[in-house]
């Protein structure tokens, strides 16, 4: 069995040549860009989700936007898929909804017993902007993408609500046939469902007989169980405090995680079923709201590099019970419409076949430890 030196080693090669290739962004250009971003993060939604489903916490009640293709309330006998899908760092669930609705025309007839569910969680300025019930849940900025609590109406976290959301769809009386529930993000959105695969309860989703997949796409930092990071000297490390601070790391993490044995965590985490779909052209190191600080930058010079070096971090520490991988989406940079209508995206939501074209990086055995890539047949 090839030693975790060796994986590590085949993961900061790759890491260079990503940094090789990654897009460098003139100085003053780049600060236009960045005051842009910062208008765009600080201005509201451009729309409300239509429905809201009613959720019920150990920290209280609250009302989730939603988007859906059926009534989030309603029997719906034939589903027997769901794809709740994550929006990014805009909270642009619209969008998002969007593409899950292009996904299922794309799949034709496997699409008829799909639902897309697409959550919003909005911000205390969204809300106030739209003049929303108070009772309508909404938290910081940053807050919802790591788990935090609520702004109001009470101190629920956003990992809370996905567990709330997961439980309704185990309620058989409403989806008798229901087998299967997909949990997609993408940016800002993967970083919510990549930290939710580690510490989220499921809503006791696996007990009722329903299968949980987690689909990872481009997100801009992961969550770490130590201190190391592979490709990063020990001098940067030492010079970046939060580096391990959440939610990067797992120290100082909210209530809904501290709450939890961080013992368990990992092993539980590399025991779930997560793909990471990752764009090859995603090694622009400025773009798209990416996460640049120290913590961040100690992942990795940009998205493909940070998902390239996590996979081969996680290699080195689990020889057995890892079923994840790596799905590359060739020529496909930060765009989930494009990642997830791909060929590769469209097989990993509905869990078929991979194409001869989609690179894989799998963690499975025999292939355990080995970092070779391999295709599908």
């Amino acid at each position: 069995m090839t030693n975790a030196l060796f994986t590590l080693d085949r993961f900061s090669i790759s890491l260079f040549v990503v940094l090789c290739v990654a897009v460098a962004v003139p100085g003053q250009a780049r600060s236009d860009a960045d005051a842009s971003q910062h208008e765009r993060l600080d201005a509201s939604v451009r729309v409300v989700a239509p429905m809201t489903l009613q959720i019920d916490t150990p920290q209280g009640e609250g009302a989730l936007p939603v988007y859906a293709n059926r009534d989030i309330n309603a029997v719906a006998p034939d589903v027997k898929q769901v794809f709740i899908v994550i929006h990014g760092t805009l909270r642009n669930a619209d969008t998002y909804f969007e593409t899950g609705m292009h996904v299922l025309a794309k799949a034709g007839e496997p699409a008829k017993t799909v639902m897309v569910v697409a959550p919003q969680f909005l911000t205390t300025s969204d809300a106030k902007a739209f003049s929303l019930s108070p009772q309508t849940l909404a938290w910081t900025q940053e807050g919802w993408k790591a788990g935090d609590p609520a702004r109001q109406p009470e101190p629920i976290s956003s990992f809370s609500a996905l567990d709330a959301l997961l439980a309704h769809f185990g309620d058989r009386r409403l989806y008798p046939a229901l087998s299967s529930v997909v949990v997609i993000g993408h940016s800002a959105g993967a970083q919510l469902v990549q930290r939710y695969a580690v510490v989220g309860r499921e809503g006791g989703l696996v007990d009722a007989g329903i299968a949980v997949r987690y689909v990872v796409a481009n997100p801009s930092s992961y969550l770490y169980f130590d201190r190391q990071r592979p490709g990063s000297k020990s001098d940067a490390l030492a010079s970046c405090p939060g580096v391990s601070r959440w939610k990067y790391g797992l120290d100082f993490s909210p209530p809904y995680v501290s709450s939890q044995s961080t013992a368990d965590l990992e092993s539980r985490y590399v025991a779930r079923k997560v793909v990471y779909l990752l764009g090859t052209a995603d090694t622009n190191p400025y773009t798209h709201y990416i996460d640049r600080s120290c913590a961040a930058m100690a992942q990795g010079p940009n998205r493909l590099a940070r998902g390239l070096t996590y996979f081969g971090y996680l290699e080195s520490r689990h020889y057995s019970g890892f079923d994840q991988k790596i799905v590359e989406v060739p020529g496909i940079g930060h765009d989930n419409l494009g990642m997830f209508t791909s060929e590769c995206g469209m097989a990993v939501l509905f869990d078929q076949t991979l194409p001869s074209s989609c690179p894989v990086v799998d963690g499975t055995a025999p292939n355990i430890g080995t970092g070779r890539y391999s295709k599908a047949d």
